[in-house]
Formats: structure tokens, C-alpha cells, sequence
């Protein structure tokens, strides 16, 4: 197929509104319309929705996140303000009501094309894995966790490729865990979208000696351009095309880009020590990111760092606090993890024969991100709606 052809699967139930959106489709050139048993990956998906919304949004989601698709249009015959909503959240981008309008429809499918250039498209498609890792509160260890797991991945078989990239604007400090100097931030990206592809974002990134590819925040009050969730969904949909790993140092933000952020991930670590203050934070957070429908509850992972069995709070204490199974302790070494730190050097390389050491390579085991949860049994879905 030529680079400029895009495969477009339909996902739609209504035999009018599919016909007619097809009719639409092979008036205009660029455009190969994929058989229901296609297996292939579709460059855009156009889906109707169904009167079970909550379930249309899951799969939509599975795919996105999974990479299992490139981009989606939504139809409905209904044009509810709250569902408009939601489908923006999940990264849809457009939302056609019916009866179809043909000029909306063909306006979209123009700035679809307009909005893929060749060099992307041509980029060998990933399924690249997004791990978040987020700090109940501050002091919790979040970028210890989030820099170890990122360098622990790179050394697993296969020469995994591994990104890392800092959300704190103000307070990152991933530079000073990996004793770099970096020239570039995210800034950089955030004033040049324009230019975004992989051979300007591999230039802003930082290379550290374990492999992994470092993109840094600002660090301090500069003026530079705040990331949106639209600068945030192209970044790490063009990461996960370049990387095996994608892995995200969230902080404590809850603002509207690290939501989005977190929404793209495959995997949120949510990060608590046992303190009945943190708890509380994790609880709390753990239920608004589910309840207003940002992070589905089986995302996130619940992970205690700095265990101690002999604590007054027990593991079970933490579960029932914050009604969410524990995934997984990091035990507490103080000792390793301050000479870490002030080195600037990774755990694994510091003291790789130590139990935190272990029990960080374990975690990124553990995780097994490089086997997507998306199979491809999904589409028998939509070989049923026509």
C-alpha cells in the first residue's frame, strides 16, 4: 500500500449511516476501506456507539492505549454534551451526530490527512508501553521509582529501547539521579510543536550511559511553554512509535495535561508509604481518578515504598484503607537509596547485588509491559457490527 493511502476500518451497527459514510470514503482518494476480517492495524477507526456507552468506551480506549489503532471518529444518533465529553478524554477526534452531515464529514477526513505527514506515517509501528508513576504526596520516592524502573528495563533481553520523561515542571530532578547535564527540555517541544517528528525529538532527548533516552522538565520558572493535553497526546503517541518503554515521572499534579497523561498510559504506580496521612492522599486520589473516569481502576498499581514488616499499619490495613489490592513493596533501604541519589548513579549499578537493587528489576518483571493485555480477538466485536 503507498505511504499516502490510510486504512480506514467501519465499526458502524446503522446500515444507512454506514453506507452513507462509505459513499463518502470512495469519493475521496487516499482512503482503503479495511474488510471486517482485516486483521491489519486501521489508521482511523469511525465508530458508532451504542446505547451501552460505558463498554464502547472501554474497547475505544483498550485501543488506543494499545496502539491498536491510530486515530477515531465517533457517530451517534445522539448528541449528549456528557458523552461529547468523555470522548474527548479518550482522545477521539471528532464526533459526528446523526443524521450524518457529508461536508462535517469530508472537512474531517481532509484534516486527517493533513494532520499525518508521510515521515510519521511511514515510522515502523510500535506497541510501545506508557508507565506512569505518580507520588501520593511529596517524599514518597517517586522519581527513585521512576528513574531505577526506567534503567531496569534497559537492561532486560532483547535490547529493549527506554524513554523517560519528567512532568515536574518546577521540581524535576531527574538530571541530578542520573548525573547529566541535558541542553534540552521539554520546553523545546512545547514551543516547536510544528516540528515534532523523531528525528527533532531524538535531538532534544539526553542519552544516559545505561541506554535510556532522557527527556527533562524545565526545572525552574522560565517562561517556557506549559504542556497541553493536545502537545502531550501527539508527544506520546510519537513516542510510543520510537520506544519499547515509555516511562513518566508524574509527581503529585493533577492538572488537565498529567491526567491526559495518565489516561495514555497503560500503567499508573500509584506511590504510598505506609502513614495514615499518604494512605488517606491515595485513597482519594485513587477514587477521583475512577470515578470521573480518567484511569480505569485495573491501570492502576498500588505500590508501597519503603516497607517495613514491623510497621504499626499492615498490608491488609493499606488495602481496606484504600480499597485497592497492594502490587507491590519496595523495601526500605535508606542507606542505598541516599548513596544512589547523591552519586547520581542507579541503583542497579551502585549496588546491584542489593535487595532494593532486586527488587526494582523484579518490579519491571513483574509488570511485563512488553505483553500488551489488547489481543487481537477484540475485532470480533466489530466483524459483528457490519
Amino acid at each position: 500500500m503507498p505511504d499516502n493511502t490510510f486504512r480506514i476500518k467501519l465499526a458502524i451497527k446503522n446500515i444507512e449511516v454506514h453506507q452513507q459514510i462509505k459513499r463518502i470514503l470512495q469519493d475521496i482518494s487516499g482512503y482503503e476501506i479495511m474488510a471486517q476480517s482485516d486483521d491489519r492495524r486501521p489508521d482511523l477507526l469511525v465508530f458508532e456507539l451504542t446505547p451501552d456507552c460505558d463498554n464502547d468506551f472501554r474497547i475505544i480506549e483498550s485501543l488506543l492505549t494499545g496502539n491498536e489503532v491510530g486515530d477515531v471518529f465517533l457517530t451517534s444518533p445522539h448528541a449528549d454534551p456528557a458523552i461529547l465529553m468523555r470522548a474527548i478524554r479518550i482522545g477521539a477526534k471528532e464526533y459526528f451526530s446523526q443524521p450524518i452531515n457529508e461536508a462535517e464529514v469530508k472537512h474531517a477526513l481532509k484534516k486527517f490527512k493533513e494532520n499525518h505527514k508521510t515521515t510519521e506515517h511511514s515510522l515502523p509501528t510500535r506497541t510501545g508501553q506508557i508507565i506512569s508513576v505518580m507520588g501520593s504526596k511529596g517524599g514518597v520516592g517517586t522519581t527513585t521509582v521512576a528513574v531505577n524502573l526506567a534503567v531496569s528495563l534497559s537492561k532486560k533481553p532483547n535490547n529493549h529501547s527506554v524513554a523517560l520523561l519528567d512532568m515536574n515542571s518546577l521540581f524535576g530532578e531527574i538530571p541530578l539521579f542520573l548525573e547529566i547535564s541535558p541542553k534540552f527540555h521539554w520546553g523545546e517541544i512545547t514551543k516547536n510543536i510544528e516540528r515534532l517528528d523523531k528525528t527533532f525529538l531524538l535531538n532534544v532527548m539526553t542519552t544516559h550511559s545505561s541506554g535510556i533516552y532522557v527527556l527533562p522538565s524545565p526545572g525552574y520558572l522560565n517562561g517556557h511553554h506549559a504542556p497541553t493535553p493536545e502537545i502531550m497526546n501527539r508527544l506520546l503517541n510519537l513516542m510510543k512509535k520510537i520506544f519499547d518503554y515509555v516511562i513518566i515521572d508524574g509527581g503529585q499534579s493533577t492538572d488537565e495535561t498529567t491526567l491526559k497523561v495518565f489516561q495514555m498510559s497503560h500503567e499508573l504506580l500509584l506511590i504510598s508509604i505506609l502513614s495514615l496521612p499518604c494512605l488517606s492522599n491515595t485513597g482519594k486520589i485513587l477514587k477521583s481518578f475512577v470515578d470521573l473516569g480518567f484511569v480505569s481502576k485495573d491501570k492502576i498499581k498500588f505500590v508501597i515504598n519503603r516497607y517495613m514488616k514491623k510497621n504499626d499499619i499492615t498490608l491488609e490495613d493499606a488495602k481496606s484503607s484504600v480499597r485497592h489490592p497492594v502490587f507491590w513493596t519496595i523495601p526500605n533501604d535508606y542507606p542505598t537509596s541516599m548513596a544512589a541519589i547523591n552519586q547520581g548513579t542507579p541503583l542497579c549499578d551502585i549496588a546491584p547485588k542489593s535487595v532494593i537493587s532486586k527488587n526494582i528489576m523484579n518490579l519491571s518483571q513483574a509488570l511485563r509491559p512488553e505483553q500488551p493485555r489488547t489481543e487481537k480477538k477484540r475485532w470480533g466485536f466489530f466483524k459483528q457490527m457490519r
